[in-house]
């Protein structure tokens, strides 16, 4: 543009993340988690499971299952709204939709006592084999749901009319609510949303934007879950598990800013 006080070219910005404005995002992930001890008590029995193995659970893709608005919650992902307060600078309001599926093909070392005959006899040596789900199955599939607020700086490294480049770092914290898929010893499969514990995580990213709104972006984010409180039966009884652990997830998906100005 033209200054007319001065009669010289002057540049103008259109910063995506100005202050004030907003991005709204949808994305996908994948996870990895560590070994996990998981210490079961309820009436009868009190143990713990060592080093027990779990992954997430893929969606396989589909188009329709993935695009059609019924059914878009199905495949693990995370949504947020992000608010700039001030330049370069977003608070983020997320939700990270994972899944967690324990392996059952495994031995695992056991440590405490349970009372029933039938489910202690499955315990040899100190060890207890999954493998055959009579034992347990134990999965966190709709899903392992950790609710987030975070905040992140962004660094632009690429400036041009139509597309812009940027790396940003941040840090986060929040609620694990999930729904928790568990049939422990025979007892009725529990299957239900709980509050389950809190999470901390730190992520970085690379957002490429185009035409100053239409963000793709590829994060990734190391945290860590501690659940004390998870349902593992169906009625209201006092039994519990409780875990920590910590991940790995990538995520990558699709944004809109809104609400940019100008800088004059």
């Amino acid at each position: 543009m033209l200054d007319t006080t001065k009669g010289i070219e002057v540049k103008v910005e259109n910063n995506p993340f100005r202050k004030g404005s907003v991005m709204i995002f949808w994305g996908w992930n994948h996870a990895k988690y560590s070994k996990s001890d998981i210490h079961f008590k309820g009436n009868g029995y009190d143990f713990q499971l060592d080093n027990v193995v779990a992954n997430d659970r893929q969606t396989p893709f589909d188009f329709g299952t993935y695009f059609n608005p019924g059914s878009i919650t199905i495949p693990q992902v995370n949504y947020r709204i992000t608010y700039f307060p001030k330049d370069n600078f977003g608070i983020t309001l997320g939700m990270d939709h994972m899944k967690y599926v324990m392996d059952q093909n495994q031995t695992v070392n056991f440590n405490g006592h349970i009372d029933d005959p039938k489910y202690a006899a499955m315990v040899n040596n100190g060890k207890v084999d999954l493998s055959g789900n009579d034992f347990l199955t134990f999965e966190h599939t709709d899903g392992l749901n950790y609710i987030n607020i975070g905040a992140q700086k962004y660094h632009n490294v690429l400036d041009k009319k139509n597309i812009d480049i940027f790396l940003s770092y941040g840090a986060g914290i929040g609620a694990l609510l999930p729904k928790s898929n568990v049939q422990l010893m025979g007892n009725e499969r529990s299957d239900r949303f709980h509050l389950a514990g809190f999470g901390l995580d730190t992520r970085a990213a690379v957002s490429v934007v185009a035409l100053k709104h239409i963000v793709l972006q590829a994060e990734g984010k190391l945290g860590y879950i501690n659940m004390p409180d998870i349902k593992t039966t169906l009625n209201n009884k006092p039994d519990k598990a409780s875990q920590d652990f910590v991940y790995a997830q990538f995520n990558f998906g699709i944004g809109y800013t809104f609400n940019t100005k100008k800088y004059n």
